[in-house]
């Protein structure tokens, strides 16, 4: 079958007739021959691996088959991504300290995810073939390699830029969370721009990249300093299980990466004051087979020096068991994971700037005012 612009058309045929040439011609490219393209067991003249990275895709249905090549190509940078993480590491403990393995896994596969994204707007389908005996749909998707390269410097450029200009304010900036924030806005881009240099090592055919100014190490290793000596807290949790709560936020802050210098509000040395209390009490639930306890938590964060309040966390629920004592044990347990967690995650997010503490305009509403509930049965 010729293509269609050197087809001679006869003022006579039909109008229908043309149009169904040209939607046939259009899907020529998925009319197989009896020769099997060389691209398909990779090795192809036509596009060799030293100007393009090519993925290959075989399926029953023509998209199918697109798909799977785009995705092969995709595999390539996702597989070199997971190999440089452990050059990342500091960063991930900082970033998830305390957390599961999973859980340090999904921050990875998000970066992944941004990277590859943008590599694969590079990614084209350069050649199909269709096997008629098999039934089988074959595509072949593929980067040139300089192009992308060409891409790929730019968007590390502009990234230096922004790491240089995060550092270097972080750096002259006088006030604490200023250069706290710059500091971890540079170690996040860092991070970044690791995962985008390990793209143009795999774009380009000898395997190099285009080294960073600064190491993810390096940053991360300033960062914690800083906190550590200049923004130490104070935290004290009063009333019934308050040992046990305040020893989880202890914790809790410990793994978002900073310093508790001591406890109660007059701690020498600390930022900030991180005041709270906790009550539980039994509750009357109609319920033949458990008996509940009811909890709650309130706690308010201040600057040291001006006794600002600068935001107050409230949490509250119930918890049952089979006793009284079981109950009053496993509502210690949730305020443990829920509500230390969440304050210092809040605290957290305050401080590097990705989100504000909410401040009420009066006293934190998470344990109820009136009189003292009935103690709990011991």
């Amino acid at each position: 079958m010729r293509a269609v612009g050197a087809m001679a058309v006869d003022r006579g045929t039909p109008i229908s007739l043309v149009a169904l040439v040209v939607l046939l011609c259009a899907g020529c490219g998925w009319v197989g021959g009896s020769s099997r393209p060389a691209w398909i067991d990779g090795n192809s003249p036509q596009f060799p691996s030293t100007q393009y990275l090519l993925g290959v895709g075989q399926a029953d249905s023509r998209p199918q088959a697109t798909e799977q090549a785009y995705a092969a190509v995709s595999r390539i940078f996702k597989a070199e991504i997971s190999a440089q993480a452990k050059d990342w590491e500091s960063y991930l403990v900082v970033e998830s300290r305390g957390q599961t393995n999973t859980q340090r896994k999904l921050i990875l596969d998000n970066v992944t995810r941004v990277t590859t994204d943008k590599v694969l707007e590079n990614v084209h389908v350069l050649d199909t073939w269709f096997d008629q005996k098999a039934r089988q749909y074959y595509a072949l998707a593929g980067m040139n390699r300089a192009q992308a390269e060409s891409a790929m410097l730019e968007r590390l450029a502009d990234l230096d830029r922004s790491i240089q200009t995060e550092v270097t304010e972080a750096h002259q900036a006088q006030d604490k969370l200023a250069h706290v924030r710059n500091l971890k806005r540079a170690t996040k881009n860092l991070v970044l721009r690791e995962a985008y240099n390990t793209d143009l090592r795999t774009i380009r055919s000898n395997g190099q990249g285009h080294p960073a100014a600064y190491r993810v190490a390096e940053l991360t290793a300033e960062l914690e300093q800083y906190l550590a000596a200049n923004l130490g807290m104070a935290v004290n949790v009063s009333g019934e299980q308050a040992e046990p709560l305040e020893r989880a936020l202890i914790e809790g802050l410990a793994q978002e990466g900073f310093s508790v210098v001591g406890h109660g509000p007059g701690a020498a040395s600390a930022e900030l004051l991180i005041t709270g209390t906790v009550r539980m009490w039994p509750i009357e639930v109609p319920d033949p087979q458990f008996r509940y306890v009811r909890w709650c938590t309130d706690a308010v964060i201040e600057d040291a020096s001006t006794h600002r309040v600068i935001g107050a966390v409230s949490k509250g629920g119930k918890e049952g068991h089979v006793t009284e004592r079981e109950a009053a044990a496993k509502a210690v347990r949730v305020m443990q994971q829920e509500f230390s967690s969440d304050l210092a995650h809040a605290v957290a997010a305050h401080i590097y700037g990705e989100r504000e503490l909410s401040v009420s305009s009066s006293a934190p509403s998470g344990c109820p005012k009136e009189a003292a509930q009935p103690p709990l049965n011991r």
